[in-house]
């Protein structure tokens, strides 16, 4: 996957995308990231990229030319183009899978009071928030979703199913995760994942999530209950949580 990242400060996304298991898909060719520094397109002789909003108010607003000539110069008529946004639709797993099946993709990074709306009219295809409260730029809330798509494209993480069990993406919360040595400060892991029973095993797993789910997140819980035809496992499972 190609995807362009259009920021006022390009030099924050170098550790944190270029690192782990983002960097490595970076070195594999899987992942090509491409950070544009939309100052570098300004045509004020100063580099200037903001202004005073038409109408008053506080604070500044980003420009229009300068981000016009940036994706103007990656070629962003042909893919979606998401403006990080505390206005945007609330990211999710189910909209990082939808992306993840994307080819390329361009994320508009605002700061100081936001963007020019024309930009917005014009050129963007997605506003995407990461949650309800506000943050000085779109670099930070670019990343989350940045990362929490590129670990879904075959090939990231190494086993293309691992990410099949964690929390959000079968829609309940995952399930407690142990390893060695079995007993720590008096602290012992659970018998039934030292038996090798694997059905076992698999309904713990299942009922742990079940459980967890419904104490922290009642409303995934009812949204996972509502939308599938239950199996007679499944309907055992839940039978003592209600």
């Amino acid at each position: 996957m190609k995807i362009d990242i259009l920021t006022l400060f390009p030099e924050m996304f170098h550790v944190p995308l270029g690192e782990s298991i983002i960097g490595r898909a970076r070195e594999k060719g899987i992942l090509d990231l491409n950070l544009v520094n939309i100052r570098a397109f300004s045509q004020d002789k100063h580099k200037k990229v903001d202004d005073y909003p038409y109408g008053g108010g506080a604070g500044m607003v980003m420009t229009p030319q300068p981000i016009f000539s940036a994706l103007e110069a990656v070629n962003a008529k042909d893919c979606k183009v998401i403006h990080m946004s505390p206005k945007g639709k609330t990211f999710n797993q189910d909209m990082a899978k939808v992306l993840a099946k994307e080819e390329k993709l361009i994320f508009l990074c605002g700061h100081y009071e936001g963007i020019d709306q024309r930009v917005i009219d014009y050129w963007v295809t997605d506003e995407i928030s990461i949650g309800d409260y506000v943050l000085t730029g779109g670099e930070l809330p670019a990343m989350v979703v940045i990362d929490a798509i590129s670990r879904l494209i075959p090939g990231v993480l190494g086993q293309d199913e691992s990410f099949i069990d964690e929390s959000f993406y079968a829609g309940l919360l995952e399930y407690p995760q142990y390893t060695r040595p079995s007993e720590f400060e008096n602290l012992k892991v659970p018998d039934v994942l030292l038996s090798g029973n694997h059905k076992k095993i698999a309904d713990w797993r299942k009922l742990e999530s079940l459980k967890i789910t419904k104490e922290h997140r009642e409303d995934l819980f009812k949204k996972y209950m509502n939308g599938k035809d239950l199996s007679k496992d499944e309907k055992k499972l839940i039978k003592g949580l209600l």
